[in-house]
């Protein structure tokens, strides 16, 4: 085997690779010590929009932009339409997965009715089914809802996965409630509205046992919670994205681009992120990869909806700011990407693995993508890792040459 494994794969993964290669003599130029071997990586994070958004996305368009990032697992979060709260409705996009999926998918389960937070969806029903319950997209706003749902997970053996916004705090924001918004007359969206429903979960969480985890974290006080529950042995997970590890508000255009949610906080909220991710309280990244159409983002700051496409910039992101800056060590970044993410949701490794030529630079054109989605902040940034092949269960599902 020529690859340079480094021991950033295991055995098996090598192995799998020393056939794939013997078999595929077409891709033998990629065999040799100038490329690295990774495991297939997991996101647990991802909006593939289908069913009822297939004009941003498609199960298999996502699907292709996991494999160029060398994704080999992903999670899609449940705001779709119909909202899979129901056997039935889950069924509809079960079927589009089967169909469409070029990388292992493993979907959520909507907590509530429509994701509305009135009423609990068929959680018995779809919990053979699904990694798990969110209603991403959405905070669920009642503590007694809240507890009556995290009581059910607990039975049920499943995460509650939450995305934690107090609507009463948002005040119409729609970035970070800080300096950039000042200077040019934004309505920001204050932290606490993000910090103050993971307080009250944790809480929760410690009562009932269910087993928690907050979806993108992006601000210094919710990190602090998070360190602070962990401590005092509540189950509790995090994830965080690229985007909040790399930019600060200073760095925000105007340009749809730079709009998600939770929005891009301050220098201070990202030191206390990568804080959180040297010292274990942040368990794992995810990427939030949440497309929509050119027209949609081209309305600025104020004018375009929440969310960027993220599956293909992750690795190479987070390789050129944490790894390359001495940040982090390589093995840290794969338990963030791949070990951790897996652990948690109980996705089982699974026979891929991708082929990186790391410190090779390339400037993000998102005209490359292979997600129907092209907004990135990253767009335009030199980035120092290219991925050349993925491969899972012995077929390449991407292959850069």
């Amino acid at each position: 085997m020529s690859l340079n494994l480094q021991n950033k794969a295991n055995e098996y993964v090598a192995s799998l690779a020393e056939v794939f290669f013997a078999e595929n003599a077409r891709f033998s130029s990629l065999n040799s010590p100038e490329y690295t071997l990774f495991s297939g990586f997991c996101d647990v994070h991802v909006h593939f929009r289908e069913p009822g958004f297939s004009y941003k996305e498609t199960i298999a368009a996502g699907c292709a932009a996991a494999a160029h990032g060398g994704f080999t697992a992903v999670c899609p979060m449940p705001n779709l339409n119909p909202v899979p709260d129901s056997v039935e409705h889950l069924g509809q996009e079960l079927e589009i997965i089967r169909r469409g999926a070029s990388v292992g998918v493993y979907p959520y389960g909507a907590l509530t009715v429509g994701e509305l937070g009135e009423a609990p969806a068929d959680l018995v029903g779809m919990s053979p089914n699904v990694v798990a319950f969110s209603d991403d997209g959405r905070g669920v706003q009642s503590e007694d809802m809240m507890r009556a749902l995290m009581t059910e997970c607990r039975r049920l053996g499943k995460i509650l996965a939450a995305h934690c916004e107090d609507n009463a705090l948002v005040r119409g924001g729609y970035i970070h409630d800080g300096d950039y918004a000042r200077a040019h007359g934004h309505r920001g969206i204050c932290s606490e509205s993000e910090w103050r429903p993971i307080e009250r979960d944790l809480r929760l969480a410690a009562e009932t046992g269910c087993a928690y985890h907050v979806c993108h974290v992006s601000c210094a006080e919710s990190v602090e919670l998070i360190r602070c529950a962990k401590a005092a042995g509540v189950n509790v997970t995090c994830e965080t994205a690229p985007h909040y590890l790399v930019f600060t508000d200073a760095d925000l255009r105007e340009h749809g681009r730079f709009k998600m949610n939770p929005p891009i906080r301050s220098a201070r909220d990202r030191a206390a992120l990568i804080e959180g991710v040297i010292d274990g309280t942040i368990d794992m990244i995810a990427t939030d990869h949440a497309p929509h159409t050119a027209e949609e983002k081209s309305r600025g700051l104020a004018g375009s909806p929440f969310g960027v496409s993220g599956l293909e910039t992750a690795f190479s992101a987070l390789y050129t700011h944490l790894v390359m800056k001495n940040v982090i060590p390589l093995e840290r970044l794969i338990e963030l990407m791949d070990k951790a993410p897996r652990r948690r949701f109980g996705i089982p490794a699974d026979d891929g693995f991708s082929v990186w030529k790391l410190g090779e630079r390339r400037t993000v054109d998102p005209a490359e993508f292979l997600s129907m989605g092209k907004s990135t902040p990253f767009a335009r940034r030199r980035l120092n890792a290219v991925n050349y092949l993925t491969v899972l269960n012995g077929r390449p599902v991407y292959r850069r040459i």
